[in-house]
């Protein structure tokens, strides 16, 4: 993949027997204790998808980054269809996202 804020940049394209391509296992960047981190008390109507559109503004379609948030818990949110429960969620800074997180996920992980 090649869009740098896609979820699956930098997973490997791979082809089968059949000549149909798909993309390899995508490994989540996980939780790092950023001294950056802020942390956002869920309220009532938050959406991973509004969140991150928040707190990842000025970065363009930052609305699209949500998985990063998913990601960066120290217990990651599996499935984010679901509501989000009354917790605090730690997210990371725009710094961290586009200096620290984008490229290690670029390069295959820290």
């Amino acid at each position: 993949m090649n869009d740098a804020f896609s979820r699956y940049a930098g997973v490997e394209a791979l082809v089968d027997g059949g000549g149909r391509r798909y993309l390899g296992e995508r490994e989540p960047f996980g939780f790092h204790p950023f001294v950056d981190n802020r942390t956002h008390a869920v309220v009532e109507g938050d959406t991973l998808f509004h969140l991150a559109g928040r707190y990842f503004s000025p970065l363009p379609r930052a609305c699209g980054l949500w998985w990063l948030i998913a990601d960066f818990q120290p217990v990651p949110i599996l499935d984010p269809t679901l509501a989000l429960e009354r917790r605090l969620l730690v997210i990371p800074s725009v710094r961290a996202v586009t200096d620290v997180i984008l490229p290690s996920l670029r390069r295959g992980g820290l």
